[in-house]
């Protein structure tokens, strides 16, 4: 799989540089994914701008890296999703579930909003 990380303070941004996210890519993909949760990053901005195709395989890597995401109290925000797949995302519903977002920026926004809400959240309780 090839992909870029860049790993910030309260977020990182994973970017796939593939034109599929299919069976062949979703196993490192949920690797990856483990390993940054396992080295306490708890927010993740998946960079998608590059992939054209994505399929149930993808997909369920795509949950696996929410579900870390969000077990740690952190998110997952996905970026530049292609039509394709923001078709397959709304076919099964995951449109309401996952913070999707046009642009990497927007994405990082989303995030660090997402942790603010929450951090004030807290200190409510």
């Amino acid at each position: 799989m090839k992909y870029y990380i860049d790993k910030q303070d309260k977020y990182s941004i994973l970017e796939l540089n593939e034109e599929k996210l299919d069976a062949s890519i979703s196993p490192n993909l949920k690797s990856e994914m483990v390993t940054l949760n396992a080295e306490g990053i708890r927010s993740v901005v998946l960079d998608m701008s590059k992939v054209k195709y994505t399929d149930s395989s993808g997909l369920s890597a795509i949950l696996v890296a929410h579900r870390l995401c969000k077990d740690s109290g952190g998110t997952l925000a996905l970026a530049g999703v292609s039509e394709h797949t923001l078709k397959l995302l709304r076919i099964s519903q995951l449109d309401n579930v996952l913070t999707i977002m046009p642009t990497r920026q927007e994405a990082v926004d989303a995030v660090m909003l997402i942790d603010l809400e929450n951090e004030l959240n807290s200190d409510e309780d």
